[in-house]
């Protein structure tokens, strides 16, 4: 799992702020479908929402942790329903 400094975190929160999902992970949870689906939107845009409609955030926290782990991007940010991962591309496009 990739690893950012507070200051590196507080900047993709800001740029986070008027994305929107792009990802939904439904009743079904993490599948394999969701998951390509996951690595195709990192790889496109380096920074992406994703949005669980998991009710235990316990359950979103998993999630969040395991997508991370499968595609050794970053967690940014774990509000509500709402995950925010980052992930560089091979050409980063986000200057930090």
């Amino acid at each position: 799992m990739l690893t950012l400094t507070p200051s590196q975190r507080s900047f993709l929160r800001a740029k986070a702020h008027s994305l929107n999902p792009v990802v939904m992970i439904g009743d079904a949870g993490l599948s394999e479908a969701v998951m390509k689906e996951v690595a195709r939107s990192l790889a496109s845009h380096e920074l992406i929402k994703i949005k669980s409609h998991s009710g235990d955030k316990a359950q979103r926290e998993s999630q969040l942790a395991e997508i991370c782990e499968t595609l050794e991007a970053a967690p940014v940010q774990h509000i509500g329903k709402m995950l925010v991962i980052y992930k560089a591309a091979e050409k980063p496009r986000l200057k930090m």
